[in-house]
């Protein structure tokens, strides 16, 4: 499979975030979906889940070509935060 370059990928990246970042100002912030907008119709639902598996895919593509181990690294990411936050949302008023 050919792909983009890691810098066109990389915009395509943030094109894609744009559009999730849409969805989800129109169906929980104070946007409102524009008349005929057939996402509307369940209140972007669908394109909630389309639009994030489009971020996931180009990340996975970009992650491919440059030759980073996702997986791996999620693990450890989510190691690291595991022991790093373990406690500090806990004592975040903001979330009481």
């Amino acid at each position: 499979m050919r792909y983009f370059s890691e810098l066109t990928n990389m915009a395509v990246l943030t094109e894609e975030t744009g559009e999730l970042a849409r969805v989800i100002a129109r169906r929980y912030g104070e946007q409102s979906w524009k008349a005929g907008d057939p996402r509307a119709a369940d209140n972007g639902a669908q394109a909630l889940g389309d639009e994030m598996a489009d971020v996931l895919w180009v990340l996975l593509c970009l992650a491919n070509q440059t030759g980073v181990d996702l997986e791996a690294e999620l693990s450890k990411n989510i190691e690291k935060k595991t022991h790093r936050d373990r406690d500090r949302h806990h004592q975040n008023q903001k979330l009481k």
